[in-house]
């Protein structure tokens, strides 16, 4: 079963991101089609980028940086959950995502994104050509919650609607397709690598 990675991008002390992130990663289990990990880039606690070497070169040498490689390189398809802050997305996932380079490459990713009115796509809009450096697909379908607090429950729990179940629905369904048809590709990139011809 191809593996999904769910990225939690704020690390702000009582962030919203926590109970929407539960709920996509329950939706997504539900689909059924993916292994879905939550990574919260909170835990994680990457400090700000401290490698000498540029990450093309993966010549890594804090353990922290070498257990984010193998954590991004082990994914198949990535969701990135992120509010939005001054019209852009929150530094600890740039922060993350610039970490690395060849582990991001060839593989589909989605965005669920929250914020006022604007639902946080300004945000996703500044991820896109992030993301699309990297070689990384990202789709058109998304979840975009809009004054995201009036979902959220007093026990802190999401409370999707009709219109969040729908869009959750339509972004797994085409991470399937893309992961799918992405899939030789990544292969045939890291078979060259093994063989030193990348």
């Amino acid at each position: 079963m191809p593996k999904l990675h769910v990225i939690l991008a704020s690390t702000r002390p009582g962030r919203a991101g926590e109970p929407i992130a539960d709920w996509f990663v329950s939706r997504a289990r539900e689909h059924g089609a993916f292994d879905v990990e939550l990574l919260d880039l909170a835990d994680i606690a990457l400090p700000m980028m401290d490698e000498p070497n540029h990450p093309r070169l993966r010549r890594y040498e804090h353990q922290h940086t070498k257990d984010w490689s193998a954590t991004i390189n082990a994914a198949d398809a990535v969701v990135m959950v992120t509010p939005e802050y001054n019209y852009g997305y929150p530094a600890p996932l740039k922060n993350a995502i610039d970490y690395l380079h060849f582990e991001w490459q060839h593989k589909p990713v989605a965005f669920v994104s929250y914020g006022g009115v604007a639902a946080g796509t300004r945000a996703v809009q500044q991820l896109k050509q992030v993301v699309t450096t990297l070689k990384m697909f990202p789709l058109f379908e998304a979840v975009s919650i809009p004054f995201h607090t009036q979902f959220i429950d007093d026990e802190g729990v999401l409370q999707a609607n009709d219109v969040m179940e729908g869009a959750a629905s339509a972004m797994l369904d085409e991470l399937v397709l893309v992961e799918e048809s992405l899939r030789g590709r990544r292969a045939a990139v890291r078979e060259a690598e093994a063989a030193g011809k990348h």
